[in-house]
């Protein structure tokens, strides 16, 4: 199975969101914080965090980048939980067992996401509000490959 963990190539993520996901914390799209907002709540760091954060569940801040890779049953079932409870403590789900479902459904469609990308393809997600409510897209970055000249040694040892 895979999922995406939180990446940073730089410190924009620290200045541009109100509260900034750890880099290499799993991360799902947590569109689910903004489907009550309406334009009035769309400034600054948050309006940021909707058009396009992804969501640790670990810190519940949010990055800009995450990168796919494998996840273990053990740590999926870890942040199936952490959700759960995080549905609990902040969205006033009546308890984690009744969250459960929920949360996964939240890791089941990242995990959809990511499933037919390389390790290491990166994803961004972009959000707009509409008539419907919030609309997602997401965009793909695949992983380079290493050119062999720019790692190998040229020459001969002997000389």
């Amino acid at each position: 199975m895979k999922l995406a963990r939180a990446i940073h190539f730089d410190e924009s993520d620290m200045n541009v969101f109100h509260s900034p996901a750890r880099t290499g914390e799993w991360c799902v799209s947590g569109g689910f914080e903004f489907s009550n907002w309406s334009d009035a709540d769309l400034e600054g760091k948050a309006r940021q965090a909707f058009a396009n954060g992804w969501l640790g569940l670990e810190t519940f801040g949010r990055v800009t980048f995450v990168a796919v890779t494998q996840i273990e049953p053990a740590e999926k079932d870890q942040i199936t939980r952490n959700l759960a409870e995080h549905f609990v403590q902040f969205y006033g789900a009546p308890s984690v067992e009744a969250a459960m479902g929920v949360a996964q459904s939240e890791i089941d469609h990242m995990s959809d996401l990511c499933e037919d990308h390389a390790a290491n393809t990166l994803l961004t997600v972009a959000r707009e509000l509409s008539e419907a409510g919030v609309h997602e897209s997401y965009r793909v970055i695949t992983p380079q490959d290493a050119q062999l000249e720019a790692l190998a040694v040229h020459g001969s040892l002997d000389d």
